[in-house]
């Protein structure tokens, strides 16, 4: 039976975050204020490293793409929260909830190997610094990042296809503030016990092995820098301590998503907004802070478009 005949709901209203006028007129400015900001620093960071040949190294252009990714991640879900504080009846159609879903898993999944291929840039440039521009060529940036994008495709599509079928006929209530798969789920009317498992197989179980690659190479980084000089464990502790950062920042919320057995829908909301909002925030703070050269490329930046204001 095709899925247009079995389902009757065409769409989905969120509960949102809260009912009170005054917290949500408090989140509507917080949220913007964050929102408009992250956008604004990821899109520097873009524009910086693509406009400065200074910062055509592979480090800088992973840098460059983690905030690309992290400027989908925002415009996904950030911009009608916002938009729907100030409505008493929050609704997204059907396919806009399915393909909301889709560009999650699909930014989550390439972010995801995103970051294993910074800390791989990291193991050469800490590890075997005389082969980093032999083993970090151009070639293998591309390779890297094109394995990026098709690994989170194909963890997007596999992920619809679980729900693709699934019949719906009501209630039609989701408990957050964009489309999340494992309350999509529980809304079928049928018995979704096994597709529940497959997604916290395919996504928590993801999750959580990615994130245990990721701290087991630092750690083995931070082993290798130690056994060579005691002083290079500390400047590389440095160098890490950002991804590091950024790692849990990101994985955490995910992890309790997909993976964590016990049933805590109201904590589960802000750990989205934290992922959706807040994370795509820190990004550029915790990476421009801590270099240096960033920051001088983005104050040169920076001086060139008020300079050219002043002209214009």
């Amino acid at each position: 039976m095709d899925r247009v005949n079995h389902t009757q709901v065409s769409e989905f209203v969120f509960l949102g975050l809260t009912n009170s006028w005054d917290i949500q007129l408090l989140f509507f400015v917080f949220f913007s204020v964050v929102y408009l900001t992250g956008m604004l620093g990821n899109s520097l960071i873009v524009f910086t490293v693509t406009s400065d040949p200074h910062l055509h190294s592979p480090m800088y252009l992973l840098l460059a793409n983690l905030s690309f990714i992290d400027l989908g991640i925002s415009s996904v879900t950030a911009p009608k929260m916002i938009c729907d504080l100030f409505r008493k009846h929050k609704v997204i159609s059907f396919s806009g909830c399915v393909t909301q879903m889709f560009f999650i898993h699909l930014i989550g999944g390439v972010e995801m190997v995103l970051l294993i291929a910074m800390a791989f840039d990291r193991y050469v440039a800490i590890c075997k610094p005389l082969h980093y521009l032999i083993i970090m060529c151009p070639r293998m940036c591309t390779l890297l990042l094109a394995a990026a994008w098709i690994i989170g495709l194909i963890h997007a599509v596999v992920q619809m296809s679980f729900i693709v079928d699934l019949p719906f006929c009501g209630p039609n209530k989701l408990d957050s503030f964009y489309c999340d798969l494992p309350r999509f789920i529980k809304l079928a009317c049928t018995d979704t016990h096994r597709l529940q498992f497959m997604v916290t197989a395919n996504s928590g179980f993801m999750s959580i092995g990615v994130f245990l690659i990721l701290i087991i190479s630092y750690i083995f980084i931070l082993f290798t820098v130690q056994k060579h000089s005691s002083s290079g464990s500390f400047k590389a502790l440095s160098t890490l301590s950002a991804h590091i950062i950024v790692v849990i920042l990101f994985f955490g919320p995910i992890i309790f998503f997909y993976a964590w057995p016990f049933n805590t829908s109201h904590l589960d909301k802000y750990l989205a907004v934290f992922v959706s909002i807040l994370t795509p925030f820190l990004n550029p703070v915790i990476y421009t802070l801590r270099n240096k050269e960033m920051k001088l490329a983005m104050r040169k930046v920076c001086s060139h478009l008020a300079s050219f204001r002043k002209i214009s």
